[in-house]
């Protein structure tokens, strides 16, 4: 129970990764808040959660509204009385070919995944500024670091500007003692890596189960994450053992990418 009493907040948490990561700090310990845009997919997180004797909450917000955000962060401050970690997990992409990438594409993708991410940050380091620290972790992608196989270009640069955003985030937080890092996952079963094999099994005009195999092969340990493997690094982050860790940002990859 590392994280007893913590109150731990995680954006996009209806499904995959965020689920995952808030379901695995409520078996820590933290008392935690589920917010997604899918206000039911937050309660029945929430419920999870709710099964290791913690107190939870959930929150239907849009991470690309200021105002969904200020709500979202006073909701939690509200009801726990504090906010020691946020996870900023919430995303979306397309698979695409750079040339076929719209205006609305990039639009829409930068909405969440860039501008949500910095103030859901802004917003989570002004309450824990107040309250003498806590700790930020964001969930970018190895398509930050130019991975070959991105979903497409626009999700590559959201994800870039993740990592650029936690190095400067962690340099600038650290005098009120707030630790910021970002994790990179890698190919990762999460319904929405599903929504894109669909896509890379009809652009190689094979099926499902090949298409997966020829997405799995470059991988040398051989296989993809499962969304577990996201939430154990996320609940390590959050916990004392990483107080002295600050400005990083991890690979969980199974080797794919160089860090």
């Amino acid at each position: 129970m590392i994280l007893r009493d913590k109150v731990v907040l995680v954006t996009g948490a209806g499904a995959g990764i965020g689920a995952a990561i808030t379901v695995a700090m409520a078996e820590a310990g933290a008392h935690v808040v589920a917010a997604d845009i899918d206000g039911d997919a937050a309660r029945k997180v929430a419920d999870k959660a709710a099964e290791f004797q913690v107190r939870t909450l959930a929150l239907q917000a849009d991470v690309g509204s200021l105002g969904d955000i200020d709500r979202m962060v006073e909701a939690a401050v509200g009801a726990f009385g504090r906010l020691d970690v946020i996870v900023n997990n919430a995303g979306v992409t397309r698979r695409a070919y750079i040339m076929d990438l719209t205006e609305e594409d990039w639009d829409r993708i930068h909405r969440v995944n860039a501008k949500g991410v910095f103030f859901c940050l802004q917003r989570a380091a002004r309450q824990m500024i107040g309250q003498g620290g806590g700790r930020i972790i964001n969930i970018a992608s190895i398509a930050g670091r130019g991975y070959a196989g991105t979903s497409n270009a626009a999700y590559a640069a959201s994800k870039g500007a993740v990592i650029a955003l936690t190095k400067t985030a962690a340099q600038q937080l650290g005098p009120h003692n707030i630790n910021v890092n970002a994790i990179c996952p890698g190919v990762t079963m999460t319904p929405l890596g599903e929504r894109n094999l669909v896509v890379r099994a009809q652009e190689q005009g094979v099926g499902i189960e090949e298409a997966l195999k020829n997405h799995l092969a470059p991988i040398p340990l051989g296989r993809a994450n499962e969304p577990e493997d996201i939430a154990a690094l996320a609940v390590f982050l959050a916990s004392p053992g990483a107080r002295n860790i600050t400005g990083q940002a991890y690979n969980v990859d199974g080797g794919l990418v160089p860090s």
